[in-house]
């Protein structure tokens, strides 16, 4: 048998040794000679190598290089401090204690239309007393230590831990937080807008220390008093006391006191008018401090209540229209998380917004010009938008900020109805629809508004159009041709696309009804959700705010979050589409003729007639106008005629939005609309859409162009009588709908015998009598209840039950 030999990497032993090993013998072979590991060697003295060489010391010389390293660094450490001590001297040494009335004023935040020079108003007037406090209690002074600084008796006048906290959570996080005491935000009104950056801190934390080593606390104290900010442009306490409490300092309770302490951090929003919870929490927790350090009894902390505050009266800068304008760029800067309210009132910035002055007058104009008959109660909003970036350029939120706080623009609610449905057109041509597809279009269909909950849908004045495709359905607003999409599109998916377009306000998924606008919402979100179809598919976030500067110096700007969300050629189909509401035979007929260039639009009546509105377009701009009328303790009125404007008055806002447009379009170029190509087949890709495919070679899904828009609204006009109940407006735009639990009549269902259909709109006819497939609906929803599973829905400040339109 052949002996193998297997090295083991020469496996040193420790002992200057090295194992080989053949076979199953190994030996051990030392540099002297070798020897069996089997043998036993503890009984013997180790013999040492004789040619082992001696090891050699391997002790090593100290680096010079190491060594002079650490003379460099040293050197460099000693440079560092010695620059800082002589930098900190020098600062310290020309810093000079500034008096109370030397102490900057906050500089008005001022807002100005997109031309950066016309201006619209300024957030806050300034009011400051500077007062004598030996007249004050000492609980006033006592209270605003409790609040802002528990150690400000034996601290140095900073706060070396709070810095250094702060530190670390500006750096982390990104936030901007402080670590001020009573002393550093002292100086820093001193220093005031100059202080966000660490020199300027630095030259805070140096004032503060000078501070301290050069006042006695009561002085530093009293100084602080007179000179910060506690909203309602009030600084110092004395202009405080007078602004929430109508009275002077020194007969402040400790109550009031206490209170105004307690939302130093951030008055403007903790305001008790503004969030009385936040500011209650203060208090109580002001009050047990003060407990808790000595500075009232037991008895004084059991006696103290909350106090109630005057109302607040906001600067002339706010009556009329402005309020609106400037709440709307305070609001929309604000929840940016760039700016807090409080720097936003006293620190002085230039704000440009996207507002034209021009059409904001306009707008204005028109929104305030009411018919004489017109109710009072009736409420209108509107907005005119560039769908392009994303820009308002004016909005109306009501006539008087000062009288109604509520912004009709961007705050209150109403149901928009048929504005909707352009979002379930988009849907069907998402999912290759042609648009050219018949559907059944007479009034009372019955449809699965929800799982095992059927109901008969009318059309406006109950009226039925025979066989109509998609075209004449938007022009006309069919109810029932959209209420059959939503049906294939499901009521999911159609509150997916609202939500992709934009839309923020809640949209109910479960509904085949949310196609019909039963979910309020605001003339801001209808415009965002519009101007992504009018943009072609791309979203640009709508915004009123351009940029903000300070000493020419850019500290913001717009950021639209430019995204593409739909296919451009699908949002032309649908801007197709709602060409053909805005000419003869459309519910808004004379809007294109009127201004002499192609209009998209929309019209809308809410649910039982509480509220109407008109969505429209051309390539550069859009606007929306609506109407609602609220009682008086908020619910939902209808809206009565008025001036000729038809039983739910939808006529109105049409009338608006041309009035307004005529003149905001006086100076843009007259464009049309691409014309986009419809690639979608005839029932869709399954054959399963409308009266389904059909059996001509022209309908065989063949790519053609859209009709022309005169060519959208032939129909078969029949005044059929139905079992569903509800009135229509004269415009066509009514969508009123009753559940049943009859059993479907066979000649008003939604699933109709497909007749042979091309692709061209000019061949739709009267459907013959169709049989029906639809379960007998017995135990359904009685029309109270069909409203309750659909939710609530709100039109302006207000809740009204829906039955589905």
């Amino acid at each position: 048998m052949v002996s193998k030999t297997r090295t083991a990497s020469s496996r040193p032993d420790g002992d200057g040794s090295s194992t080989t090993r053949s076979g199953d013998d190994a030996t051990t072979q030392y540099s002297g000679g070798t020897r069996s590991d089997r043998q036993s060697t503890s009984h013997r003295k180790p013999v040492k190598p004789k040619n082992l060489k001696k090891k050699p010391n391997r002790k090593k010389k100290k680096s010079k290089k190491k060594g002079l390293w650490w003379k460099i660094l040293l050197g460099v450490i000693g440079v560092i401090l010695v620059a800082g001590i002589a930098l900190f001297a020098y600062l310290y040494i020309t810093t000079d204690i500034p008096q109370p009335e030397s102490i900057a004023l906050s500089e008005k935040t001022s807002v100005y239309y997109s031309d950066g020079t016309t201006k619209i108003g300024s957030f806050e007037e300034q009011n400051r007393e500077i007062i004598d406090c030996s007249t004050l209690p000492s609980y006033v002074g006592d209270a605003i230590v409790s609040s802002e600084d528990r150690t400000f008796y034996t601290n140095k006048g900073i706060d070396l831990g709070g810095i250094m906290r702060a530190l670390y959570n500006n750096l982390t996080t990104g936030s901007r937080q402080g670590g001020s005491t009573i002393t550093q935000q002292y100086a820093e009104r001193y220093y005031l807008g100059e202080t966000t950056s660490y020199s300027g801190k630095l030259r805070e934390a140096i004032l503060a220390i000078k501070i301290a080593q050069q006042q006695d606390k009561s002085t530093v104290l009293c100084n602080y008093m007179n000179t910060i900010y506690l909203g309602r442009g009030a600084y110092g306490i004395q202009a405080a006391a007078q602004a929430y409490f109508g009275k002077d300092a020194k007969d402040l309770t400790v109550s009031e006191a206490a209170m105004i302490a307690g939302i130093i951090p951030s008055p403007s929003t903790w305001d008790p008018a503004i969030n009385e919870k936040q500011a209650e929490s203060r208090f109580e927790r002001v009050i047990r401090i003060m407990k808790e350090d000595g500075y009232i009894t037991d008895e004084q902390a059991s006696d103290a209540k909350f106090p109630e505050v005057k109302d607040y009266t906001v600067s002339n800068d706010f009556s009329g229209p402005n309020g609106y304008l400037l709440t709307t760029v305070e609001n929309e800067l604000v929840n940016s998380g760039a700016f807090t309210k409080d720097e936003l009132e006293t620190g002085g910035y230039k704000i440009v917004t996207t507002l034209d002055k021009d059409m904001q007058s306009e707008m204005q104009t028109v929104g305030d010009n009411r018919p004489d008959d017109m109710p009072d109660s009736i409420e209108v909003g509107g907005i005119a938008v560039d769908q392009t970036t994303g820009g308002v350029k004016a909005m109306y939120g009501g006539s008087d900020y000062l009288t109604k706080q509520l912004n009709n623009a961007t705050q209150a609610t109403f149901q928009p109805g048929s504005t909707m449905k352009p979002f379930g057109l988009l849907g069907a041509a998402q999912d290759d629809v042609s648009f050219s597809t018949l559907f059944n279009g007479n009034s009372g269909l019955t449809f699965e508004t929800q799982d095992g909950v059927y109901a008969q849908v009318p059309n406006a004045l109950n009226k039925s159009y025979g066989y109509i495709n998609l075209y004449t359905a938007t022009a006309k607003s069919v109810n029932t041709v959209f209420m059959n999409v939503n049906e294939h599109l499901t009521s999911q998916k159609f509150a997916e696309i609202a939500k992709e377009a934009g839309i923020t306000s809640d949209i109910d998924a479960d509904t085949l009804y949310n196609i019909l606008g039963i979910n309020s919402i605001t003339v801001w979100d209808l415009a965002q959700g519009h101007s992504t179809i009018a943009n072609n598919g791309t979203k640009n976030t709508l915004h009123v705010v351009d940029k903000v500067t300070k000493d020419d110096k850019t500290m913001y700007t717009a950021n639209p979050n430019t995204t593409e969300v739909f296919d451009a050629n699908d949002c032309e189909l649908v801007q197709q589409a709602m060409l053909g509401t805005t000419t003869t035979g459309g519910t808004a007929p004379t809007i294109q003729s009127a201004l002499g260039r192609e209009v998209a639009g929309k019209s809308g009546t809410a649910n039982d007639e509480t509220a109407a509105s008109f969505v429209g377009y051309t390539p550069q701009l859009l606007n929306v106008w609506a109407i609602w009328n609220p009682a008086d303790d908020g619910s939902a009125q209808v809206v009565p005629s008025f001036s000729g404007y038809g039983v739910s008055s939808t006529g109105y806002p049409s009338h608006l939005f041309q009035e307004f447009m005529s003149q905001a379009l006086a100076n843009y170029d007259v464009e049309t609309f691409t014309k986009p190509t419809d690639t979608g087949k005839i029932g869709g890709p399954d054959g399963d859409w409308g009266l389904g495919g059909s059996t001509s070679s022209s309908s065989s899904g063949t790519q053609s162009t859209a009709p022309s828009t005169e060519n959208n609204n032939d129909y078969t006009d029949q005044d059929t009588n139905t079992t569903s109940g509800g009135s229509g407006s004269g415009d066509d735009d009514n969508e009123s709908t009753t559940t049943t639990t009859e059993t479907p009549e066979p000649t008003a269902t939604a699933t109709t015998p497909a007749p042979t259909q091309t692709a061209s709109p000019e061949t739709e006819t009267t459907p013959t009598t169709p049989s029906t497939s639809e379960p007998t609906d017995t135990g359904t929803a009685t029309p109270q209840s069909q409203s309750n599973a659909n939710g609530n829905a709100k039109s302006g400040n207000s809740s009204t039950s829906s039955s589905g339109q």
